[in-house]
């Protein structure tokens, strides 16, 4: 399990550089310099904060994850106890606090700084003639060793000491009380972004899925119309049937090789178009005028395969007719950001319905949503005697 990324590590590591830092702060004095190395160099010092790092991630690696989140609440209430317990016992800031004091007791004090005791009435310069014991030599005080100290001064005290009375230590405890509370909100953050995470890969897989779906479904009902084409050449022994097979090469080999891609070059689909254009030409014959138009140049643009294709072919399937003369508009207009596409065929009394052409267009439609979220427009128009599609995509 991948604990940390790069922010969360940085963010880790900045907070706990600011928990190092708290002792010396607190604890500081007017020999700052001094004391803060003598503080760094202190076992408990080191005891203090080694003690609540490793319990934020002992709790929040090992017992949120393994107890909390599984139910098993009264085994991560009895380590939880454990833990207090501990804290409770061993008072660390306690111990690094007295063992400060200790230190800061015994160390050599500056030349210029305030005698301790009675002789800070000694002072030079000072008015000593209202204070008592003005006329006192320095030195030792009479019965010196007799003199009243600091409980625990000159000494360390052991890190447990069940022998005297337990003094509660408000600081550690509400130390432990913040650690646990931020590992927990830090374990469960984590958690919720992991399950964010596979949701976002789940539906990502799933829509990639779909699309391959939806390709597998537009690619052989294409070729399988192309082919049907050549076969209607052939049947009528034209002598464009050796050119139509050149050119329904070039389609296959884009189908099966670039289409397979989520997006291909502009140009190449544009040259399919033309390809798909001639052989209709070569099927229809003077009887059919199929205007196609592109302006701007394609250059590096790349779109969705098949998508323009689907609509072009739907106009050649039902736009096409014996009785009347074949009319199909087509153009393309190429824009620095944008693309716009226009497609436009007579509709005949004998294919209004269209029933079958939903299904191209339906997955098509489907397509652009997962390819081009909030970036197409799409209008499909029919009336009395003219269907048209209009597209515009952002690329």
């Amino acid at each position: 399990m991948q604990h940390f990324k790069t922010p969360t590590f940085i963010i880790h590591v900045a907070g706990w550089l600011l928990f190092l830092t708290f002792p010396l702060v607190f604890m500081n004095n007017e020999q700052s310099g001094q004391s803060s190395l003598l503080l760094l160099a202190s076992p408990y010092y080191w005891l203090f904060c080694l003690t609540y790092i490793l319990m934020f991630y002992l709790n929040a690696w090992v017992m949120v994850p393994w107890l909390m989140f599984k139910k098993r609440y009264l085994g991560y209430s009895g380590v939880v106890l454990l833990l207090f317990a501990f804290v409770y016992y061993a008072r660390p800031y306690d111990k690094l606090l007295g063992h400060n004091k200790n230190v800061m007791g015994i160390m050599p004090r500056p030349s210029d700084a305030p005698p301790r005791g009675l002789n800070q009435a000694l002072q030079f310069g000072r008015d000593t003639s209202r204070r008592p014991h003005a006329e006192m030599p320095f030195g030792p005080l009479p019965n010196e060793h007799l003199r009243m100290e600091e409980p625990g001064f000159g000494r360390m005290d052991p890190f447990f000491d069940f022998r005297r009375p337990i003094r509660i230590d408000v600081i550690s405890l509400f130390i432990f009380f913040m650690i646990m509370g931020l590992s927990i909100a830090t374990s469960t953050v984590q958690r919720w972004q992991n399950a964010e995470s596979k949701v976002v890969k789940a539906e990502a897989e799933k829509a990639m899925a779909e699309l391959s779906f939806l390709k597998a479904q537009i690619n052989p009902h294409f070729l399988f119309n192309t082919l049907n084409n050549i076969y209607m050449l052939s049947m009528m022994n034209s002598e464009h049937t050796s050119e139509s097979i050149m050119r329904l090469s070039n389609i296959m080999r884009y189908v099966t090789d670039d289409a397979v891609q989520d997006f291909v070059l502009l140009k190449d689909e544009i040259n399919c178009i033309r390809d798909y254009i001639e052989l209709q030409r070569l099927r229809l014959g003077a009887d059919a005028e199929i205007n196609f138009k592109v302006t701007g140049q394609p250059g590096q643009k790349k779109i969705g395969p098949i998508i323009l294709m689907t609509f072009i072919e739907n106009a050649f399937k039902y736009g096409v007719t014996k009785k009347e003369k074949t009319v199909i508009n087509i153009s393309l207009i190429i824009e620095e950001d944008s693309v716009h596409f226009l497609c436009e065929n007579k509709i005949y009394p004998n294919t209004t319905k269209l029933e079958r052409a939903g299904v191209g267009i339906d997955n098509t439609q489907r397509r652009l949503k997962h390819l081009y979220p909030n970036k197409f427009e799409l209008n499909i128009n029919q009336n009395n005697e003219l269907f048209s599609v209009r597209l515009s995509l952002d690329c």
